[in-house]
């Protein structure tokens, strides 16, 4: 008997084959996901179909339906329902929005989701209900499915989006619940579905990022016993065709450009089933037709976000394009100006802090559109304003200038730490409000060669209070020094909203910079 396991992850939203930064086609999302799977479940019928977690944020689409257009279904039930799913898994990006559009989205949904360790903080019992599945197949084959969550998720989310809910150690979680599925549901083949990556190398177990308990999948392969195959995501990884101590591991990267497979063999012996093979893979969507029928369940959902990202706000006076993200990252640049300055009003506050989210940040042309604001400002953050010490700000300026490799000559790098095991352009920040020199000759943890504000040296146990996003505010992005930091306001309202309302009040906006800080070498 041949068992068939399909998994998407990390879709975050994406259903469209195209860039929503100028609607040109482009090889992922869920329209050619579809075509993908009808292909493989006419292979076999013995076939599941899995979400991993971040299926609700991450596009135009999605933010419009989320702020604008709640009265409909979740676009992304919809689509999951259409291709029915068996169970989905709660990723960290699920909570973005609020628990309105959370539980909206798990109601709209015609398959549970999974979450063995997101428990009630009161009674200790799993919060959304459901835990793992169970599903029966021809001949009597029992596969069960257990959905696990990084317990990182409240070191990033907003405290009131999770109210109530405890994030237990998925590894413990595990060992509680596998045998239990062995044993006493008498499962021939468990399943792990977890949100979360792989903080070690698969081959040697040697660490490749700090271990937080972020990114759990290789401990949980070597600490729990009985594992057939274990479901990642998170990390935007492409990950396939490996083992970690006999389990089957996979990771289908993001935005719908794979296809996650797991394929196992079964053979029936005195009375019990068996797994004889074991493999995985990811199927490319590239070149794959998408699926209109598809698409046109959610065509309504896509022409009033599309109507709404063309709205004409107002007009750049000046250039304040990105060519280069790396020179964005190297000198002061208008878009980072403008953004930090609109933090800065919004908060009332003189310091700032923010980020070039990644290298496909277009910046903001002569005619500003919605869509020109969500392609930059893709994240639907808020602004929290913390007040931190000198020697706070001065640790944050060097984690972000440990961006750099150290330089020796030859063009500017980025560190690996920065793109390996995925790219993390979103955790180098730049300030305004105080002035620096960042000199990436030197080695990283002793760069910041020069830190002013208001014309004096930054005094390190004087406290300074600064705005940022609300991921960054909690520590978010390994920036340890803001984490549990007096909060002294949150402005409640989307930074891209706020973007829109000052162009849509200006009318027009200067890209100007102040050259508060730069780079030497």
């Amino acid at each position: 008997m041949k068992l068939v396991i399909l998994e998407t992850s990390d879709v975050h939203g994406s259903i469209y084959p195209l860039s929503y930064a100028d609607n040109k086609p482009k090889d992922v999302g869920m329209g050619k996901i579809a075509t993908l799977i009808k292909n493989e479940r006419a292979g076999n019928p013995s076939t599941m179909l899995i979400d991993n977690g971040d299926m609700i944020q991450g596009t135009p689409l999605l933010y419009y339906y989320a702020r604008f257009d709640k009265s409909r279904p979740n676009p992304m039930a919809v689509i999951a329902n259409e291709l029915n799913y068996d169970c989905a898994v709660f990723g960290n990006h699920e909570f973005n929005f609020g628990r309105d559009i959370l539980d909206r989205a798990v109601s709209d949904s015609k398959f549970p989701w999974l979450a063995a360790n997101i428990v009630n903080q009161s009674t200790g019992e799993p919060f959304f209900g459901k835990p793992y599945i169970i599903k029966s197949f021809d001949q009597g084959v029992r596969v069960a499915v257990l959905g696990l969550t990084t317990k990182y998720v409240p070191n990033w989310e907003k405290a009131e989006h999770i109210t109530g809910m405890r994030f237990e150690d998925p590894v413990e979680t595990a060992n509680k619940w596998v045998p239990f599925l062995k044993k006493e549901k008498k499962a021939d083949v468990v399943v792990l579905s977890y949100h979360g990556g792989f903080g070690r190398d698969l081959d040697t177990g040697k660490a490749i990022e700090e271990l937080k308990g972020e990114n759990q999948a290789y401990q949980i392969c070597q600490e729990v016993p009985d594992i057939d195959a274990l479901l990642t995501g998170h990390q935007h990884r492409m990950i396939y065709g490996s083992a970690v101590n006999g389990v089957t591991v996979i990771q289908p990267g993001c935005n719908g450009t794979h296809l996650g497979k797991v394929t196992l063999e079964l053979e029936k012996q005195q009375e019990r089933w068996h797994i004889t093979r074991k493999m995985s893979e990811l199927i490319s969507v590239a070149g794959v037709e998408a699926d209109a029928g598809l698409l046109n369940k959610v065509g309504d959902y896509e022409k009033d976000a599309q109507n709404w990202l063309d709205q004409p706000l107002g007009k750049i006076e000046g250039d304040m394009l990105v060519r280069d993200p790396m020179k964005v990252r190297t000198e002061d640049h208008p878009l980072i100006e403008f953004i930090n300055r609109l933090q800065m009003k919004a908060s009332g506050m003189d310091i700032s802090s923010t980020a070039l989210f990644n290298n496909e940040s277009p910046g903001m042309p002569e005619n500003v559109s919605m869509r020109d604001i969500v392609a930059n400002y893709i994240y639907p953050n808020t602004l929290r304003v913390i007040r931190i010490t000198g020697q706070d700000m001065r640790d944050a300026l060097e984690r972000s200038a440990s961006y750099f490799k150290t330089y020796s000559g030859g063009l500017i790098e980025v560190s690996k730490a920065f793109t390996d095991p995925k790219p993390q352009h979103y955790n180098y920040d730049m300030w305004e409000g105080i002035d620096y020199i960042i000199d990436i000759s030197r080695p990283a943890g002793n760069r910041i060669v020069k830190l002013d504000y208001h014309g004096v040296p930054v005094k390190m146990t004087q406290h300074y209070d600064v705005v940022m996003n609300n991921y960054r505010a909690v520590g978010g992005g390994d920036y340890a020094m803001f984490s549990n930091k007096p909060v002294i306001k949150d402005i409640p309202v989307d930074v891209t909203e706020l973007i829109a309302n000052e162009v849509l009040e200006k009318k027009v906006i200067k890209a100007k910079v102040d050259h508060n800080w730069k780079l030497i070498y």
